[in-house]
Protein backbone atom coordinates (compact mmCIF):
# COMPACT_ATOMS: atom_id res chain seq x y z
CA UNK A 1 0.00 0.00 0.00
CA UNK A 2 2.56 2.37 0.81
CA UNK A 3 3.94 1.87 -2.75
CA UNK A 4 0.51 2.74 -4.27
CA UNK A 5 0.52 5.84 -1.45
CA UNK A 6 3.72 6.88 -2.64
CA UNK A 7 3.14 7.44 -6.32
CA UNK A 8 0.11 9.03 -6.04
CA UNK A 9 2.16 12.00 -3.82
CA UNK A 10 4.78 11.89 -6.54
CA UNK A 11 2.21 12.72 -8.77
CA UNK A 12 0.35 15.28 -6.91
CA UNK A 13 -2.47 13.63 -5.56
CA UNK A 14 -3.43 14.39 -1.97
CA UNK A 15 -3.95 11.44 -0.26
CA UNK A 16 -6.38 10.15 2.60
CA UNK A 17 -5.91 6.58 3.91
CA UNK A 18 -8.16 5.16 6.03
CA UNK A 19 -7.15 1.94 7.77
CA UNK A 20 -9.45 -1.31 8.33
CA UNK A 21 -10.82 -0.30 11.76
CA UNK A 22 -11.62 3.37 10.51
CA UNK A 23 -13.56 1.49 7.98
CA UNK A 24 -17.40 2.01 8.86
CA UNK A 25 -20.39 2.53 7.75
CA UNK A 26 -20.50 6.32 8.24
CA UNK A 27 -16.95 6.38 6.12
CA UNK A 28 -18.78 4.79 3.53
CA UNK A 29 -21.69 6.47 3.86
CA UNK A 30 -19.78 10.17 2.97
CA UNK A 31 -16.91 8.94 0.75
CA UNK A 32 -18.64 10.88 -1.92
CA UNK A 33 -18.34 13.74 -0.46
CA UNK A 34 -13.89 13.36 -0.58
CA UNK A 35 -13.97 15.29 -3.66
CA UNK A 36 -11.68 12.63 -5.31
CA UNK A 37 -10.82 11.91 -8.80
CA UNK A 38 -9.48 8.20 -7.28
CA UNK A 39 -10.63 6.12 -5.16
CA UNK A 40 -8.77 3.05 -3.84
CA UNK A 41 -10.94 0.75 -1.95
CA UNK A 42 -8.49 -1.95 -0.97
CA UNK A 43 -10.85 -3.74 1.22
CA UNK A 44 -12.44 -7.21 1.43
CA UNK A 45 -15.41 -7.70 -0.54
CA UNK A 46 -17.67 -10.63 -1.33
CA UNK A 47 -20.86 -11.51 -3.88
CA UNK A 48 -23.11 -11.56 -0.34
CA UNK A 49 -24.14 -10.23 2.75
CA UNK A 50 -26.40 -12.22 5.43
CA UNK A 51 -29.08 -10.18 6.67
CA UNK A 52 -31.17 -11.87 9.20
CA UNK A 53 -31.54 -15.53 7.95
CA UNK A 54 -32.11 -13.98 4.64
CA UNK A 55 -28.40 -13.47 2.54
CA UNK A 56 -28.14 -10.68 -0.44
CA UNK A 57 -26.80 -11.31 -3.31
CA UNK A 58 -25.17 -8.32 -4.33
CA UNK A 59 -21.29 -6.89 -4.48
CA UNK A 60 -20.81 -6.28 -0.52
CA UNK A 61 -17.68 -4.14 0.62
CA UNK A 62 -16.28 -5.34 4.50
CA UNK A 63 -16.11 -2.16 7.27
CA UNK A 64 -13.59 -2.79 9.83
CA UNK A 65 -16.76 -2.32 12.14
CA UNK A 66 -18.44 -5.41 14.65
CA UNK A 67 -21.63 -5.68 13.29
CA UNK A 68 -24.72 -5.64 15.70
CA UNK A 69 -28.31 -5.84 14.67
CA UNK A 70 -29.35 -2.66 16.43
CA UNK A 71 -26.94 -0.10 14.33
CA UNK A 72 -28.41 0.65 10.93
CA UNK A 73 -31.57 -0.43 11.63
CA UNK A 74 -33.51 0.28 9.02
CA UNK A 75 -30.54 -0.06 6.52
CA UNK A 76 -30.42 -3.83 7.46
CA UNK A 77 -34.27 -3.75 6.38
CA UNK A 78 -33.60 -2.53 3.27
CA UNK A 79 -30.72 -4.61 2.92
CA UNK A 80 -28.59 -1.99 2.50
CA UNK A 81 -26.01 -3.24 4.94
CA UNK A 82 -25.71 -6.87 6.83
CA UNK A 83 -22.92 -8.61 8.08
CA UNK A 84 -19.89 -9.79 6.67
CA UNK A 85 -17.29 -12.62 7.43
CA UNK A 86 -14.09 -13.65 6.41
CA UNK A 87 -14.92 -16.83 7.46
CA UNK A 88 -17.58 -18.59 9.52
CA UNK A 89 -15.44 -18.57 12.48
CA UNK A 90 -14.76 -15.03 11.97
CA UNK A 91 -16.36 -12.01 13.93
CA UNK A 92 -19.06 -10.48 12.30
CA UNK A 93 -18.83 -6.81 10.57
CA UNK A 94 -20.72 -4.48 8.68
CA UNK A 95 -21.16 -4.71 5.35
CA UNK A 96 -22.54 -2.75 2.54
CA UNK A 97 -24.27 -3.60 -0.66
CA UNK A 98 -25.07 -1.64 -3.82
CA UNK A 99 -28.04 -0.81 -2.53
CA UNK A 100 -26.01 1.14 -0.28
CA UNK A 101 -23.75 2.51 -2.63
CA UNK A 102 -27.10 3.81 -4.23
CA UNK A 103 -29.28 5.19 -1.53
CA UNK A 104 -27.19 5.96 1.60
CA UNK A 105 -24.28 7.28 0.19
CA UNK A 106 -24.47 11.45 0.65
CA UNK A 107 -23.43 13.30 -2.38
CA UNK A 108 -21.60 12.26 -5.40
CA UNK A 109 -18.22 10.89 -7.10
CA UNK A 110 -18.20 13.50 -10.05
CA UNK A 111 -16.37 11.24 -12.47
CA UNK A 112 -13.58 9.75 -10.42
CA UNK A 113 -12.32 6.38 -11.38
CA UNK A 114 -13.43 3.39 -8.22
CA UNK A 115 -10.17 1.06 -8.14
CA UNK A 116 -11.88 -2.19 -5.96
CA UNK A 117 -9.53 -4.12 -5.87
CA UNK A 118 -11.14 -6.48 -2.70
CA UNK A 119 -12.68 -10.40 -3.95
CA UNK A 120 -15.56 -10.23 -6.68
CA UNK A 121 -16.09 -6.74 -7.61
CA UNK A 122 -17.47 -7.37 -10.86
CA UNK A 123 -19.08 -11.25 -10.06
CA UNK A 124 -22.11 -9.07 -11.33
CA UNK A 125 -22.48 -5.87 -12.36
CA UNK A 126 -24.13 -4.41 -9.06
CA UNK A 127 -21.33 -2.81 -7.76
CA UNK A 128 -20.14 -1.27 -10.69
CA UNK A 129 -23.86 0.45 -11.62
CA UNK A 130 -24.51 1.59 -7.95
CA UNK A 131 -21.19 3.52 -7.91
CA UNK A 132 -22.27 4.69 -11.98
CA UNK A 133 -25.46 5.96 -10.82
CA UNK A 134 -23.58 7.47 -8.35
CA UNK A 135 -21.25 9.06 -10.78
CA UNK A 136 -18.13 7.16 -10.96
CA UNK A 137 -16.63 7.81 -14.53
CA UNK A 138 -15.20 3.93 -14.38
CA UNK A 139 -15.50 0.84 -11.81
CA UNK A 140 -12.56 -1.54 -12.00
CA UNK A 141 -12.60 -4.61 -9.95
CA UNK A 142 -11.88 -8.64 -10.20
CA UNK A 143 -14.23 -10.92 -11.87
CA UNK A 144 -13.43 -13.50 -9.13
CA UNK A 145 -11.51 -13.95 -5.75
CA UNK A 146 -8.08 -12.54 -6.05
CA UNK A 147 -5.31 -12.89 -3.71
CA UNK A 148 -3.59 -10.12 -1.77
CA UNK A 149 -0.68 -10.48 -3.26
CA UNK A 150 -2.17 -10.73 -6.47
CA UNK A 151 -4.44 -7.71 -6.24
CA UNK A 152 -1.35 -5.45 -4.50
CA UNK A 153 0.81 -6.35 -7.66
CA UNK A 154 -1.97 -5.48 -10.08
CA UNK A 155 -2.95 -2.23 -8.31
CA UNK A 156 0.44 -1.12 -8.48
CA UNK A 157 0.66 -1.33 -11.95
CA UNK A 158 -2.77 -0.23 -12.57
CA UNK A 159 -1.95 3.14 -10.73
CA UNK A 160 1.33 3.58 -12.88
CA UNK A 161 -0.59 3.12 -15.96
CA UNK A 162 -3.60 5.25 -14.93
CA UNK A 163 -1.72 8.17 -13.16
CA UNK A 164 1.75 8.49 -14.46
CA UNK A 165 0.74 7.36 -18.13
CA UNK A 166 -2.69 8.88 -17.75
CA UNK A 167 -4.07 5.76 -19.50
CA UNK A 168 -7.74 5.17 -20.14
CA UNK A 169 -9.17 2.91 -17.52
CA UNK A 170 -9.46 0.27 -20.22
CA UNK A 171 -6.07 0.33 -21.82
CA UNK A 172 -4.92 0.82 -18.52
CA UNK A 173 -6.53 -2.62 -17.54
CA UNK A 174 -5.39 -4.51 -20.18
CA UNK A 175 -1.62 -3.07 -20.13
CA UNK A 176 -1.59 -4.48 -16.59
CA UNK A 177 -3.82 -7.80 -17.62
CA UNK A 178 -0.93 -8.28 -20.25
CA UNK A 179 2.20 -7.92 -17.66
CA UNK A 180 0.40 -9.42 -14.59
CA UNK A 181 -1.85 -11.94 -15.55
CA UNK A 182 -4.74 -14.11 -14.05
CA UNK A 183 -5.15 -14.43 -10.52
CA UNK A 184 -2.36 -17.31 -10.46
CA UNK A 185 -4.91 -19.27 -7.57
CA UNK A 186 -8.07 -18.33 -9.03
CA UNK A 187 -8.02 -16.96 -12.39
CA UNK A 188 -9.56 -14.15 -12.19
CA UNK A 189 -9.60 -11.22 -14.27
CA UNK A 190 -9.69 -7.20 -13.74
CA UNK A 191 -12.37 -5.79 -15.07
CA UNK A 192 -14.09 -2.35 -15.90
CA UNK A 193 -17.18 -0.62 -16.07
CA UNK A 194 -17.68 1.48 -18.89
Amino acid sequence: MQESISLLESNNYEVDYFPGEEVTVELYRNLPKGNYDLLLLRVHSTAEVTRGEEDVTSVSLFTGEPYSRELYYDEQVDGRVGFAQYTAESPRLFGITSEFVRKSMEGNFDNAVVLMMGCQGFINAQGAEAFEEKGARAFIGWDGLVSAQHTDEATALLLRHLVEEKAEPSDAIAQTMASVGPDPDYGSRLVARP
